[in-house]
């Protein structure tokens, strides 16, 4: 059989956006592996996002295809840190900024809820007192 026999089909591809790197498709396969993690064991897990060779465009893809959720949670210590679930239930994107508001970090965080979030036991105890001595005074 001579070269010539050989079908060639031609397909064409959608041009990629400009500024694609291709780094961040990749990502959703490994949120989807963290979240199977979560539902299997209960851990949580963070991709820092400002780690990765992404370009803006990647992280607006990123953000574009995850989506927005329900819950968007803002907290003020040395800066603002934003904490807004995806479209995806257990998937937070993470923002930290500092105090000149400009961004020092991004992470995925696959959670329940952000463990940013929580409080933590030690507060919860001052919290309890502060409570006690409310009623207390009733």
């Amino acid at each position: 059989m001579s070269l010539e026999a050989i079908p060639i089909h031609v397909i064409a591809h959608a041009p990629a956006e400009p500024g694609l790197s291709g780094n961040a498709p990749p990502l959703l396969r490994e949120i989807s592996e963290l979240l199977q993690r979560l539902l299997d064991s209960g851990e949580s897990a963070a991709i820092d996002l400002s780690a990765l060779p992404l370009t803006p465009a990647d992280l607006d893809w990123l953000h574009a295809i995850l989506g927005a959720g329900e819950i968007a949670i803002t907290l003020q210590a040395s800066g603002e840190s934003t904490l807004n679930e995806t479209a995806c239930p257990g998937v937070w994107w993470v923002t930290h900024r500092n105090e000149n508001g400009a961004v020092i970090a991004q992470l995925i965080e696959v959670a329940f809820i952000p463990e940013l979030a929580k409080a933590h036991p030690q507060d919860v105890a001052i919290g309890r007192e502060q409570l006690e001595l409310l009623i207390s005074d009733l």
